[in-house]
């Protein structure tokens, strides 16, 4: 594996509706995010990823774009944007935003003009059918957010276009070369501005399964899941070679893609020495449980099924690139919520998960608000609900029989307004987010849970972040706990998850990740102890007692 400035780095990611706002409208805006780079430089950032600000009706909150070259008067202006660039330069923070070039908004003057004439040059970067009532449907897929992926053409009563997400997020046809190059000169438009690189959102999708064909229903809709589409499609390599080559490259951008459904064999094409991005999300463990029947038939993560994916995303990536580790994002609940049970909720569970996805090896990712531990809301009635994804699988769960009760139950776990709520500051009103009134409530438990509550508590979940990355960037440690391979140990005995990092020295990581004590045969005497989560740390006869979500870092004496 090359090495890369970027792999000794920590990333953070901003949604910018709901982190910091500076002008008392309720929602977040790019001048609260130049406020708080001083706040993100002493956790311990060094790469920042602002979900979308460009301009966009939100019907899918900001991921339907209208105009790419524009910042939407929602969070401010570019002057502000060239100022948080030139600001975060400053504290050597590179800022990374969101490409989503799947689809655009049904707003965006491309569709607008496709809508004029489908038949002319901006048809052509859509897909587009001929299509009159009656008549099947050139697919049954059904789009992420339900329903199927066509509709109706605006203007057109003989004419349908496909989306794979929201009726308002036309697909990008990326089969057509003219399309691709609008592209490229808008990312390398950005790329020359001065920013850092990209995230790049459901990228695996803008390669379709040509022809449009059905595939066999999976519920009583007569739609079938999209990813059966996917798992079918080959020949992204094309396009997103051709992207890196033509954009990212040039720049030595750093780039880090939304990837599902990869191949073990197509990972060095992915990740790998010219691989299409700098990194990738490791989303093995988010995915834990689902059904194509919905959300509510998703049993909940155990500790065995989570450590079982993270050792499997560490053997497939092995020395042939970096992964992008995560354990919550804006798509997803809290990670203490999801992967904790919640009757063992804890300042000390909440640390173990910290300690465990951290140390392992890739590049770690923080979302807003995971380094003090935010939990979900709570969420009595469905008229709280925001999230559109949310809201359909609301009717999944009633349509299969459930009761509106129990159909609540079912989404709340997996709502994406879980991550969304306003980023807790302190504890005077709406958790200083905003001095008008925020867009998405506030979790009720700001209160005790909040940034001020924290920052000069040395127990807290948040310093203990930032010993997790003070270790990572040690001079000492850091050849170990970057560049050490990861090796699983004693990967069968159950609610334990430890591993070694083994590079110039070796590292032990352990939790016990479970509310009973248990104990663990030691491989060789513990040498320094680097981070433990509570203050025993207990060795008899060889074996390693560790307390309930008990965490701890070690090195090993040589025997």
């Amino acid at each position: 594996m090359i090495r890369k400035s970027w792999h000794e780095k920590v990333a953070y990611q901003i949604y910018p509706k709901s982190f910091c706002d500076s002008n008392g409208d309720g929602v977040g805006d790019l001048r609260g995010v130049i406020r708080k780079l001083d706040y993100l430089k002493g956790l311990g950032v060094d790469i920042v990823w602002l979900s979308p600000i460009y301009c966009s009706p939100l019907a899918d909150q900001g991921y339907d774009i209208s105009d790419y070259y524009s910042i939407d008067p929602l969070f401010g202006s570019m002057d502000d944007m060239d100022e948080l660039l030139t600001q975060a330069k400053q504290r050597d923070i590179s800022i990374v935003m969101d490409l989503v070039v799947n689809h655009c908004s049904d707003e965006h003057e491309w569709f607008q003009k496709a809508c004029a004439d489908p038949d002319g040059r901006y048809g052509k970067f859509f897909y587009i059918r001929d299509w009159k009532e009656g008549d099947p449907l050139p697919c049954n897929w059904r789009s992420y957010f339900g329903g199927p992926c066509w509709e109706k053409l605006p203007g057109h009563d003989d004419k349908i276009y496909f989306h794979a997400f929201h009726k308002k997020q036309p697909d990008l046809n990326w089969e057509n070369p003219d399309l691709r190059e609008e592209v490229y000169k808008m990312v390398n438009w950005w790329l020359d501005k001065g920013l850092g690189g990209f995230r790049l959102d459901a990228i695996i999708n803008i390669k379709k399964l040509l022809p449009f064909r059905d595939f066999p229903a999976d519920r009583e809709d007569g739609l079938c899941s999209i990813h059966r589409m996917l798992e079918q499609a080959t020949g992204i390599g094309q396009f997103l070679g051709e992207m890196r080559d033509r954009t990212f490259a040039p720049h030595n951008a750093f780039t880090v893609g939304e990837v599902f459904n990869e191949k073990p064999e197509d990972i060095p094409d992915f990740i790998g020495a010219n691989g299409y991005f700098s990194s990738m999300f490791d989303f093995a463990e988010t995915i834990l449980n689902h059904s194509d029947k919905g959300w509510y038939d998703q049993a909940p993560v155990t500790a065995e099924q989570y450590k079982a994916a993270c050792f499997q995303s560490q053997e497939k990536a092995a020395d042939i690139g970096f992964l992008s580790n995560l354990i919550e994002n804006h798509d997803e609940s809290r990670g203490v919520c999801r992967y904790i049970p919640e009757e063992d909720l804890s300042l000390t569970s909440k640390k173990l998960l910290a300690g465990l996805y951290f140390m392992l090896r890739g590049l770690p990712w923080i979302y807003q608000g995971q380094e003090l531990g935010m939990e979900n809301p709570v969420v009595r009635d469905i008229s709280q609900v925001n999230d559109i994804s949310a809201l359909d699988q609301y009717q999944v769960a009633l349509d299969a029989g459930l009761s509106p009760a129990q159909a609540l139950k079912s989404i709340q776990m997996h709502c994406r307004d879980n991550a969304r709520t306003p980023f807790q500051w302190d504890a005077t009103a709406n958790a200083g987010f905003t001095t008008g009134t925020p867009w998405l409530p506030v979790n009720s438990n700001y209160k005790t849970l909040n940034l001020a509550a924290q920052i000069d508590d040395e127990d807290s979940v948040y310093n203990w972040y930032r010993k997790l990355i003070r270790l990572r960037k040690d001079p000492v440690w850091k050849e170990t706990v970057v560049y050490g391979e990861l090796i699983p140990y004693l990967a069968k005995q159950k609610n334990l998850m430890a591993y070694y990092r083994k590079g110039e020295k070796t590292l032990l990581v352990a939790g016990n990740f479970q509310r009973q004590p248990q104990t663990m045969a030691l491989p060789a005497p513990v040498g320094e102890v680097l981070l433990n989560n509570l203050d025993g740390f207990q060795v008899e006869d060889g074996q390693l007692c560790l307390e309930g979500y008990q965490f701890v870092v070690f090195s090993l004496e040589e025997k």
